[in-house]
């Protein structure tokens, strides 16, 4: 790379598009190059047709101007398998909408990477799986674009609130950080009508707007907005686990176990053993009820829900003709 003047610029070029303000020393070092052979290269950029700025003297050096028009983006291999895995699990984002977006634009991009990167790409890819969840509402963009201006710009902002319960109301809200926990959103604000700290999901979120009038940030309690979700969500329960032999493919049961906090335990050629999680033997049951739709089902553990399953069974009757 030293003694290559096309690499080195476009090394040189991957730096300066960071933004930041690089010394002329600081640059050299990372090029393994003398702060004349940084010069050079500046100026080679320069006729390329990039706008750097330069500030002369001892602790002069270089950055790209902010707000040009900039020509096409430079990446080095690890950013170009980042931005590719980055888009790759963005399609499976809860956003609305962005899934389609990020898929067009992965497209593009790994039409463009080298083979060798491709391949790198590739092996991620095939490599990691994602578990889906029931519980995965949507987030509207529009909804989290506004959010996100308000956090920016420090300005009051209202939207209608679905609580768990299923109860609404209309809320007041200072907005000052968005959280993210896995593919679920948060809004941490302070609420006018409760004068006190709410922690917000963004998809029991509708209809926010700027309310037109701006606030003093408050410190959030803990000083950290990760920390204070954490501390005011928690982790969702899963106290119970069922053992579960099914008689089907395991593959057969893919349109049932989808939505349903599993781990396959064996799978044979006609059946297959899992185990499946919920917060209580209420919802278990009703799970092993719906695997049951599909296919002949024993509860092997716990004893709990197996008296619990027989219950239901015996409770279910279909009215004679």
């Amino acid at each position: 790379m030293r003694n290559d003047p096309t690499g080195r610029a476009l090394q040189l070029l991957s730096l300066l598009q960071t933004h930041r303000f690089w010394h002329c020393a600081e640059l050299a070092a990372r090029l393994d190059v003398t702060q004349r052979t940084v010069r050079r290269d500046i100026d080679r950029l320069r006729a390329l047709g990039y706008p750097v700025d330069s500030t002369s003297g001892k602790y002069g050096g270089y950055r790209l101007e902010t707000g040009a028009h900039v020509p096409p983006l430079i990446l080095d291999d690890d950013e170009s398998v980042a931005v590719a895995v980055g888009l790759r699990y963005a399609a499976e984002a809860a956003i609305g909408g962005i899934e389609e977006t990020s898929l067009r634009a992965l497209t593009k991009i790994e039409a463009l990477l080298p083979h060798r990167l491709r391949r790198r790409v590739s092996a991620l890819h095939s490599s990691v799986s994602s578990m889906r969840r029931a519980d995965d509402d949507i987030v509207d963009p529009e909804a989290l674009s506004v959010l996100a201006a308000a956090c920016r710009d420090h300005e009051h902002v209202r939207f209608d609130y679905r609580r768990g319960d299923g109860e609404s109301s209309r809320r007041l809200v200072e907005s000052h950080r968005l959280v993210t926990a896995g593919r679920r959103w948060y809004l941490v604000a302070w609420d006018h009508h409760r004068s006190d700290w709410r922690t917000f999901r963004l998809d029991r979120l509708s209809e926010p707007w700027l309310a037109g009038s701006h606030f003093t940030p408050r410190e959030i309690p803990g000083g950290d907005a990760a920390g204070f979700v954490a501390r005011s969500v928690g982790s969702p329960p899963r106290h119970h686990d069922a053992k579960l032999a099914i008689e089907a493919t395991f593959a057969d049961l893919d349109g049932v176990l989808r939505w349903i906090d599993h781990t396959p335990i064996e799978v044979a050629a006609d059946r297959c053993l899992v185990e499946i999680r919920s917060e209580d033997l209420g919802r278990l049951a009703m799970t092993v009820a719906r695997i049951a739709l599909t296919a002949p089902v024993v509860v092997i553990e716990p004893t709990e829900l197996a008296d619990t399953v027989s219950r239901l069974a015996l409770h279910l009757r279909v009215s004679p003709p």
